[in-house]
Order: C-alpha cells, then structure tokens, then sequence
C-alpha cells in the first residue's frame, strides 16, 4: 500500500492542531458574514434608490472591490494600514476588515440584481389593488427578492469561507498554516506528507461547504 503521509497527522497534536486551524478560518469566515450580509442588504437596496449620488458611491465602491484581489487587499490593510495610519491591526482582525468589505460588496450587488429582477408590473398591480408601499414590499416585493436571493447567498457564503485561505499570508495561523508548519516538521521522517496533510484539509474544507452547497442547489431546484 502506498505511503501517504497521512500517519503524520497521528503523532501528537498534529490533527487537533489542524482543526483548531479550521476554526480560527471558520471563526474569522462566520464573523465576517454576519457582518457583511445585513450591511449587504442595506447596501443594495440604496442601490436602487433614485438618489444618483449614492449609485455613483456604491457603484465605485463596489468596482473597487471586484478589481483589487482579496490578496491585495489583505496586504493593504494589514500591512499598509500600520505604516500609513499607524494602526496596531492583528491578522484576524485585518481579515474580518476585508472579508466584511468584500462580502458587502457582492451580497449588495446580489441584493440590487434582485430588487430590479422584480418586474414593473408587480409594482404598478400591486399600486392598482390599494396596497400601500409598506403592503407592497412585506406581502409581494420581499418575498420574491428572497426566493431570488437565497440560493445566491448560500454560495457567496461557500465562497467567503473557501477563500479564507488566504489570510495565511499576512501570518494568521489557520488551516493550511498549521499544514505547512507539520509538513515542514516532517519533511525528512515523511517526504510524502504534503500529499496527505493537504488531502486531509480538502476533506476538511468539503465537509464545512459541502452541506452549504447542497442546500443552495435544493433551493434552486424548488424554487425554479
């Protein structure tokens, strides 16, 4: 039977070290979302709004966030906020800062496509049977915007939490560090650890967004 190099996850800590990684992505991942899907919502709605300066605001802001990489601004904020504004900023919270950034931006561009994917017609009905504006969005706009909706947050949620990776680049010790720290530990007693220990965290990883992407398809299907 091959080698893996899985049998390096089985000496000391090694496993519960891995998984404590995963929490702390999971950690700055939830906090992160929790944050950014309600500023999402209040985001988008003034998306669609008639006031032409908070577009040209919002729409910058979120061109901005779209062209500028995760990455870079990972090394924005962690790094060039401490030299340029004198910010004490730890890893993880320099992560929160920018996932919260990020996921705004995209939950806001969901929420406007689907306020303005609601047909005119539903409006103006709506005008025609006396419902008031309040009536209106509770008991026909609000409804059909969240059926829209759902399933597109539930994979921006996949998507924040998969891309967490990143923030072992300005030094927060989460999964896939932890996994390079074993496999440099392990490298002469185990030449074929990298192939287990990144095994184990794709299994890791699938089994946190796997529930998340199989309810956004089940959505999908019953609301088609």
């Amino acid at each position: 039977m091959p080698d893996l190099g899985i049998d390096v996850l089985l000496k000391g800590s090694n496993m519960l070290r891995l998984l404590q990684g995963l929490w702390v992505a999971m950690k700055i991942s939830l906090v992160s979302i929790g944050i950014s899907i309600p500023l999402g919502l209040i985001v988008g709605t003034l998306m669609t709004t008639r006031f032409k300066s908070l577009k040209v605001i919002f729409r910058i802001y979120l061109e901005t966030i779209r062209i500028l990489p995760q990455l870079v601004l990972l090394f924005l904020v962690y790094f060039g906020s401490t030299r340029a504004l004198g910010w004490n900023l730890s890893g993880e919270m320099a992560s929160i800062i920018v996932f919260t950034l990020w996921g705004t931006a995209e939950m806001g561009d969901l929420v406007r496509s689907a306020l303005v994917s609601i047909p005119k017609h539903q409006y103006e009905s709506s005008e025609a049977l006396g419902f008031t504006k309040g009536q209106m969005y509770y008991y026909i706009i609000i409804p059909q915007t969240i059926r829209r909706l759902l399933p597109l947050s539930i994979n921006l949620i996949t998507r924040m939490i998969k891309t967490t990776s990143l923030i072992l680049m300005i030094g927060v010790v989460e999964m896939l560090k932890v996994a390079q720290q074993i496999i440099e530990a392990n490298r002469m007693t185990s030449p074929n650890a990298a192939f287990g220990v990144f095994l184990v965290v794709f299994i890791l990883y699938f089994i946190v967004c796997w529930p998340f992407s199989t309810l956004a398809t089940h959505l999908e299907k019953k609301w088609r």
